[in-house]
């Protein structure tokens, strides 16, 4: 059963147009990634999907059987679903551990769970410093994976999860990503999903259930197949050749 579906969404955005009549479906426990190179729409599909105000949109963005395309970024939240931002805001006055707190009271996470994932993901010398102000970019994607824990989401929304992130924080990375979504052991039965945008795919060789992937060329999806396989065409031939199959094909 398909817990979200995209059908034919197109978005612009300031008129130009980012995205064409994409098409794609994530079942109940599945993780799908979403490759391109930079610029492509990956990014902009994400927002679309969390309903980022200032994107025109058409086609249908349908999220458990609702048809969620009208509705705000804090209606699809209350529904169930979270986001991880590439680039997040720095918050001036706002205290990270203050702002946990009060996710976890909206959205019932425990706190003592969020308080191990701090510890796992090394930032609780953060919780106490203003959100995202002088923080390094490794150190944001941690920060917004914690927040994204506190939302407990059915659907995980990560942008870049990967990017800027030393090698050694990736499987710490990979390891939280799977306990949010229900592929760890603790969780297992739960059925959430996520998408992840990646560039190169460095996150998925730690994230657990990522059997699909889809390409994302000039706003459009070209194609789709398992990971590892699109992940090593693209490492041989690079975006550039992809596209070439894809018009001769």
């Amino acid at each position: 059963m398909a817990m979200l579906k995209v059908e034919e969404l197109s978005v612009k955005v300031r008129e130009r147009e980012i995205l064409r009549e994409v098409s794609f479906e994530v079942g109940e426990g599945e993780i799908v990634a979403l490759l391109g190179p930079n610029g492509s729409g990956k990014s902009t599909l994400l927002h679309a999907i969390m309903g980022r105000p200032g994107y025109e949109v058409s086609g249908r963005i349908i999220f458990n059987g609702i048809d969620i395309t009208g509705m705000s970024a804090s209606e699809r939240a209350k529904l169930g679903i979270g986001f991880m931002m590439q680039i997040p805001p720095a918050l001036k006055g706002v205290r990270l551990r203050d702002l946990i707190k009060r996710l976890s009271k909206i959205y019932g996470t425990d706190q003592d769970t969020l308080r191990r994932i701090s510890e796992e993901l090394r930032i609780e010398r953060l919780l106490d410093r203003e959100l995202h102000r002088g923080f390094s970019g490794g150190e944001m994607k941690k920060v917004e994976l914690l927040l994204l824990a506190a939302q407990n989401p059915k659907l995980a929304l990560l942008d870049e999860p990967d990017s800027g992130v030393d090698l050694e924080s990736l499987p710490i990375i990979g390891k939280v990503i799977n306990e949010i979504v229900g592929a760890s052991d603790s969780r297992a039965r739960e059925k959430r999903s996520a998408i992840i945008v990646t560039h190169m795919g460095k996150i998925l060789k730690h994230v657990r259930n990522a059997n699909r992937a889809y390409i994302i060329l000039n706003g459009e999806v070209k194609c789709f197949g398992n990971p590892a396989d699109l992940i090593e065409d693209i490492e041989k031939y690079g975006f550039s050749e992809c596209l070439r199959c894809v018009r001769v094909v």
